[in-house]
């Protein structure tokens, strides 16, 4: 068997260790003198299991970018692989079947059904996934096994985003995207939301992206993506991570 150089096998390594890459993105909203340039050709990669935060002012496309490699918007060129997979040259249907299998999804509001229990909120997602996790595994994940059987206008603010949460990684996502999933919380709420985070995060081995203006959050990930005007503006790697708890917002 044909061995390959050193060199060689750790290009290959990486290669594979590298969950997304991204060449070139734009996204343009609209024609001629009303376009919105959403984003402006956007380069960058993931690795496996990275913290990643993205900082920036509302409307610099943050929230853009999330929403293409989720699978929920069109780019309007370059592109973005998911592993050796072109996402942005994906049908509806592929796009369909790659946010089932792999992606799960954190937003600012909670969006949980009021009539069906935490642990209902969350088989919703486990009833249509091939190997997902118990329900109730995946609430005490987040901290919340003693709350199985309430219904959202029982929990708190904090309380529901994390049964959010674990509704979202209790179908084991290679990736979760979160946008501003702290934006409505206050501060101590909030913090204990970035630890539930953080753990799956470190326990799951899930790459995460967490969309954030406040510029404390950042202290947590391996990587910080500077965002400005629907470019990366800047990059910063944390040698070490900040536990969440010791954040003071």
């Amino acid at each position: 068997m044909t061995r390959l150089a050193p060199e060689a096998d750790e290009r290959a390594d990486a290669q594979r260790s590298l969950v997304y890459r991204v060449e070139g993105l734009t996204k343009t909203y609209g024609e001629g003198e009303n376009a919105v340039h959403a984003l402006r050709g956007v380069d960058l990669v993931a690795s496996a299991g990275a913290m990643i935060v993205l900082l920036g002012p509302s409307g610099s496309g943050k929230s853009t970018l999330l929403n293409i490699l989720g699978g929920l918007d069109h780019a309007t060129s370059g592109h973005a692989w998911f592993h050796d997979r072109d996402v942005t040259a994906f049908d509806d249907d592929a796009l369909t079947e790659y946010r089932r299998r792999n992606v799960g999804f954190v937003f600012q509001f909670y969006n949980l059904v009021a009539s069906l229990t935490a642990r209902e909120n969350v088989s919703l997602i486990t009833e249509i996934s091939d190997n997902p996790m118990d329900p109730a595994d995946a609430l005490a994940m987040v901290g919340l096994e003693a709350r199985l059987d309430h219904f959202p206008a029982q929990l708190s603010g904090g309380e529901q985003q994390r049964v959010a949460i674990a509704r979202a990684i209790a179908k084991r996502p290679e990736v979760l995207l979160c946008d501003e999933p702290t934006g409505a919380l206050d501060s101590q709420t909030g913090t204990r939301v970035l630890a539930a985070l953080d753990q799956v995060n470190r326990e799951l081995g899930t790459t995460t992206f967490v969309i954030t203006h406040n510029a404390v959050i950042a202290d947590i990930a391996d990587e910080v993506l500077l965002f400005g005007d629907g470019r990366i503006t800047g990059r910063r790697h944390n040698a070490v991570r900040a536990s969440p708890m010791g954040l003071t917002w």
